[in-house]
């Protein structure tokens, strides 16, 4: 294999063998290839694209550069969702726990905030003790026993996307709907699920703000993890607005525990829940409908079993066996809460969820460098959702934040991202198709 003459014939549009796009993965994950030859090739991807072949060949040969997980004395649907990101959403707190509940076994490898979007793993670590990264026989041991199990990806999956993904991050690359999908699909191959669910997200809170651009991301991701073998499907959902009614780490655990013991039941949040459990549901041949899934998902929560699972997959992963009894206990709080006023009376018609998010990031809840500590405390709580009605002086949101500057500063920010009209809005779906 010589990678210069297979960037070349990507560089001229040719359609890569399989053999050939094995061989390149491979010498990248041995180290054989130089930043140089990763940032040629990946460019050559973004210009000319790949076909759905080239994808799933692609996909595979990540997926195959390090471990793959084996689930053959687990006698359960091994299943996963993955969100595209967005801001408030912590979907997959919830919902892995509820799916566990009904039957499935859920290994969900996830991921640390991106740019203005917050991380599953961020939100996890605001629980003392919690361990992100246990080691492979621990892991195994909490999804036998309790389930499910929400970890961090170890290098030993898939380690050719954390290369390729790399170089990426600095050659303007990122965007290339043939590398996100390989990048996306192949931690899930390797992680061994038979069903996949997929939250694609659209709106001005989302890597993907245009509605026919999310479209093909979702097509690309359901085809090739078809293709490769996973039984996929996706739901297109809006994020134009926070999912949940916070946003931040600890304020989110929060959040997960309210909704695991029935408090926010008719929410924008409760609807995706729901509606991604049955997926999974139905997806894995337990649920006979989608009404069918929501119906043993509303079960799973209201009669106590989801939390309970919730509960023994945080007391095995190291955490407080007592963090559902006792969150104050636990979760650690601002110093400084800082309600944020409606400037007028209206309706909240409008935000700039993206900007939600960065001001999270101002206030020290994320990252703007790799190596930067996160303060779990901090972040927004109590928003408002769109298309409701508010008097001025009326708190649409809380702060959560270090000192009492940083507070003034992120409760200027969060009320300029609001918009407030004297006529009731029309509001997006939040579920906007199915793929």
């Amino acid at each position: 294999m010589i990678p210069q003459e297979i960037i070349r014939r990507k560089r001229d549009g040719d359609e890569l063998d399989p053999a050939d796009i094995r061989s390149f993965i491979a010498a990248l994950a041995a180290g054989q290839l130089s930043e140089g030859q990763i940032g040629a090739f990946a460019m050559a991807v973004w210009f000319k694209g790949m076909s759905r072949e080239e994808i799933v060949a692609l996909t595979l040969a990540m997926a195959d550069s390090g471990d793959r997980l084996q689930w053959t004395d687990i006698d359960r649907p091994i299943a996963d969702k993955h969100s595209t990101g967005g801001v408030g959403d912590n979907v997959s707190l919830m919902l892995a726990p509820i799916a566990a509940a009904c039957g499935l076994a859920v290994p969900m490898i996830s991921g640390r905030g991106l740019g203005h979007t917050g991380g599953t793993l961020d939100k996890l670590e605001s629980i003392p003790g919690y361990r992100i990264t246990p080691d492979a026989d621990l892991f195994h041991k909490v999804v036998k026993q309790v389930g499910c199990a929400i970890i961090g990806q170890t290098g030993a999956l898939a380690p050719a996307d954390g290369r390729l993904y790399a170089v990426r991050d600095v050659t303007a690359t990122v965007d290339s709907i043939p590398l996100i999908t390989a990048s996306i699909l192949s931690k899930k191959l390797a992680a061994g699920l038979q069903t996949l669910v997929l939250d694609v997200k659209v709106g001005n809170g989302a890597f993907m703000a245009d509605r026919a651009q999310a479209e093909i991301l979702a097509q690309s991701l359901v085809e090739v993890a078809n293709g490769a073998g996973v039984r996929t499907s996706a739901l297109i959902t809006d994020m134009n607005q926070p999912l949940a009614d916070a946003a931040g780490n600890a304020v989110e655990m929060r959040n997960c525990l309210d909704f695991l013991a029935g408090g926010k039941a008719d929410t924008r949040l409760e609807a995706v829940v729901l509606a991604f459990a049955a997926e999974m549901l139905v997806k894995s041949g337990i649920a006979a409908s989608s009404e069918d899934g929501e119906g043993m998902a509303r079960r799973a929560l209201s009669s106590g079993k989801a939390a309970e699972v919730f509960a023994r997959m945080v007391s095995m992963l190291g955490g407080p066996a007592d963090l559902l009894e006792n969150p104050g206990r636990y979760l650690a709080r601002a110093p400084v809460e800082k309600p944020v006023l409606a400037a007028r009376s209206g309706w909240l018609a409008a935000c700039d969820a993206r900007g939600i998010g960065v001001s999270v990031i101002d206030l020290g809840g994320g990252r703007r460098h790799p190596a930067d500590r996160i303060d779990h405390r901090v972040g927004f709580s109590e928003l408002l959702s769109l298309g409701t009605r508010v008097t001025a002086g009326e708190p649409i949101a809380l702060v959560h934040a270090a000192n009492d500057a940083a507070a003034e500063r992120a409760a200027a920010a969060l009320a300029a991202h609001y918009r407030i009209t004297e006529d009731s809005p029309k509001l997006t779906p939040v579920i906007s198709s199915r793929i």
